[in-house]
């Protein structure tokens, strides 16, 4: 019997999208790890369904399949120093952003990934900074979600990681 696998432990890598050809596996780009995050939500796919009623007497409805619908990708994480995610997006607010390729590792209890999902030329649409209240004591939380035109399993999380590795030069 299969364990299902936490979902704790996972961190995120970008690219940037202008490379020749999209390496499922980030390699040879320039890529940026993304850590510390709290919640990664719009790990989903959909295949969107035509429907024909067949003519005449035929009570049938046939069901086609049609396009494939990707949600948006929201990262959610603690405020720290940092500030790539909100550069980014700025970028974005200025005319002058780069779409970027990514991926989502789920990692074991030795951070070793064990599952990965990558999406292909990401646009940061929205960011969200934190609620300030004084009169509470929440951890301060930004959010970014990013459109993307695909989203796809990886079968190969290790070899990924290691050309996503390789690019980063660690």
């Amino acid at each position: 019997m299969m364990r299902p696998l936490p979902a704790y432990n996972f961190y995120i890598a970008l690219a940037e999208a202008d490379a020749p050809a999209y390496a499922p596996a980030l390699a040879g780009l320039a890529a940026v790890v993304l850590g510390g995050f709290s919640e990664a939500s719009g790990l989903e796919s959909e295949i969107q369904v035509e429907e024909r009623r067949a003519g005449g007497v035929n009570d049938r409805v046939f069901q086609f399949p049609g396009p494939a619908a990707f949600p948006h990708l929201v990262l959610t994480r603690g405020v720290g120093f940092g500030e790539d995610l909100y550069l980014w997006h700025e970028q974005f607010l200025r005319g002058e952003g780069v779409r970027r390729h990514g991926m989502v590792f789920l990692a074991n209890e030795q951070r070793i990934p064990i599952k990965a999902w990558k999406f292909e030329h990401g646009i940061p649409v929205k960011w969200s900074g934190p609620a300030l209240n004084a009169a509470s004591s929440a951890l301060a939380i930004e959010k970014l979600e990013i459109a993307h035109e695909h989203m796809s399993l990886v079968l190969s999380p290790g070899k990924a990681l290691a050309a996503a590795a390789d690019a980063l030069g660690v």
